[in-house]
């Protein structure tokens, strides 16, 4: 694949911290980022905050020691810094250098973590005291790194203190001259479904990733946000949106604590919050039991993993009768792509997906392409190269727009697996199938990796996984497939709301495969396995892990015989 950006000119030049600098003039005085600073003797929770004027003139002053210790235009620089005021003055700071941050999920493991730091060639590193641990544990792994900067107390390490290299002025720093088509970050994904992968933003993809957010959901400028995935809350202060950071560990949205999530609505007024399903099915299930109720909150975003309607109903017990659940489908190569209402889920979309239809994740977003390419494990080097599918069929989901991605950073072979050349344009290959409706919807049906090849038959995850969750003993199943294609064995693993006794186990095992036989494309599932937890992925704590319970299953039907 060609990583050549395409030409640009001096109208094309543009770095994302341009919106920052413009919402400090529109709305100086209005909070920008709002984050816990503890409680008070009375166990309240107070706050610290920057404006949007503080921050932007906070960035300069961060802008300016970057430049004096030797980052510029261009400099890779991990960014190990947990979300707070810090965090994002640091953030707008690189950007405002020219600066490229790398940010990886600490949630996969302290190996992976630096095998992905070192696969992005990094010269800057900016992390807490706790992150520099990092540099005498594997030494190796950040050889190329020539600039150390800590958040905090430096220890016995060299390098510099964020709070030292501050140069605050009166004079705005001057924001590097990049254009829509450079570099601007490399975000990893979580690996969850392969390898992490190190994916290229432009400033131009950030960009048009905010206008396409603020034009789907209508958002505007007066309105105050509580990303609980920290990258999200990045967007909002080019949005216009005070970004009120929650008491929480980003890395286990799982296990949140929901009082802490209301408490943040509630003394803020928040009116938009982004929450993975299972952030939003704990905070949905305490406040439901509760009799909670959410006046400020008039919009929420899911994303992450497919929401079930129990959970978008659940939630929606919390909500005012005019405000709405929405679940955007995306990856991190390319997002937003498709949106779709909880009320239209509930209303319509549900009773398909129960009888194994797939899950509606909406109409692609507006000036978003999305084409369905022949399901194959090889490359696509170009559209010319790709036939035609019919009316209804089930395809691997491509994407073609300005918020796509064009290239994973120093992985030519991954790039030729992932993207389809059309002319100057690129395709991106989602790893997930799906198919059209007659409306235009999109319903997605599970990743290709996922499907389970039989000697007679193709099953997909999410229309099988459909039917079995349709027992009111399941909380969730999982589909996978023991041993290779085209030869797998179909097994399906279930998670119960609580446990039973062998007896009711074996029972129980009777009428779910009862209930398989009474659906044409789960008739041929005959064997069911109970797990107590799913593993799920590290971001969203929300995505089942079937790579996982693929070798668990295999173990188990091995140890029975």
């Amino acid at each position: 694949m060609n990583n050549q950006k395409p030409p640009s000119s001096d109208n094309d030049r543009f770095n994302i911290a341009s919106h920052l600098r413009r919402m400090a003039r529109v709305q100086p005085y209005k909070k920008a980022a709002v984050c816990p600073a503890g409680r008070d003797r009375n166990g309240r929770m107070t706050y610290a905050h920057l404006t949007f004027r503080q921050l932007d003139c906070e960035s300069d002053a961060v802008a300016r020691g970057l430049s004096a210790a030797g980052m510029s235009r261009g400099t890779r620089t991990v960014v190990m810094v947990p979300p707070g005021l810090e965090f994002f003055s640091l953030v707008f700071a690189l950007f405002k250098t020219g600066a490229v941050p790398v940010v990886v999920d600490p949630g996969m493991g302290i190996r992976r973590m630096v095998a992905c730091f070192r696969e992005s060639d990094p010269s800057a590193f900016i992390g807490i005291p706790k992150a520099h641990i990092l540099r005498g544990i594997y030494p190796r792994f950040f050889r190329s790194v020539q600039t150390w900067i800590t958040v905090g107390r430096r220890w016995l390490w060299g390098g510099h203190t964020l709070k030292r290299i501050r140069q605050p002025s009166d004079d705005p720093f001057p924001i590097a001259g990049t254009d829509r088509h450079e570099m601007a970050a490399i975000l990893f994904t979580t690996g969850s479904t392969g390898p992490a992968k190190g994916v290229i933003y432009t400033h131009g993809i950030f960009d048009a990733q905010i206008a396409r957010i603020k034009t789907q959901y209508g958002i505007a400028t007066d309105e105050i946000d509580l990303p609980t995935f920290p990258l999200f809350a990045l967007f909002d202060p080019a949005l216009g949106m005070t970004a009120v950071i929650p008491d929480m560990d980003p890395t286990r949205p799982a296990d949140v604590d929901p009082t802490k999530i209301i408490e943040a609505i509630n003394d803020h007024g928040v009116t938009n919050m982004f929450a993975s399903p299972a952030l939003l099915n704990r905070v949905g299930a305490f406040g439901k039991r509760n009799g909670i109720v959410l006046p400020s909150l008039k919009r929420v975003i899911s994303a992450g993993a497919p929401v079930q309607p129990s959970n978008l109903e659940q939630f929606s017990a919390l909500l005012m009768p005019d405000a709405d659940i929405h679940t955007g489908y995306g990856a991190t190569e390319a997002m937003p792509v498709a949106s779709i209402s909880g009320r239209e889920i509930l209303s319509e979309t549900r009773f398909l997906c129960e009888q194994g239809l797939g899950v509606c994740v909406g109409q692609p977003i507006n000036g978003i392409e999305v084409r369905l390419a022949p399901v194959t494990e090889q490359p696509i080097p170009d559209w010319k190269h790709c036939p035609s599918l019919e009316k209804g069929a089930v395809g691997e989901i491509t994407v073609k727009g300005d918020i796509v991605t064009r290239s994973y950073y120093k992985r030519p072979q991954t790039d030729a697996l992932a993207k389809i050349r059309d002319g100057d344009s690129v395709w991106h290959r989602m790893g997930d199938l799906g198919r059209f409706d007659e409306q235009g919807r999109i319903w997605f049906f599970g990743r290709k990796s996922h499907r389970v090849i039989t000697e007679t038959d193709t099953l997909y995850t999410i229309p099988c996984e459909a039917i079995f969750n349709n027992h009111d003993k399941v909380n969730r199943s999982a589909l996978v497939g023991v041993g290779r294609p085209p030869h797998q064995k179909p097994v399906i693993c279930i998670e119960l709301h609580g446990s039973g006794d062998d007896s009711s186990l074996e029972e129980l095992k009777q009428e779910l495969l009862s209930l398989g036989r009474s659906h044409a494309h789960t008739r041929g599932i005959d064997t069911v396995l109970f797990h107590d937890g799913f593993p799920v992925d590290i971001r969203h704590n929300s995505k089942i892990f079937r790579e996982k319970l693929s070798v668990w299953a295999a173990k188990q039907l091995s140890a029975k015989d």
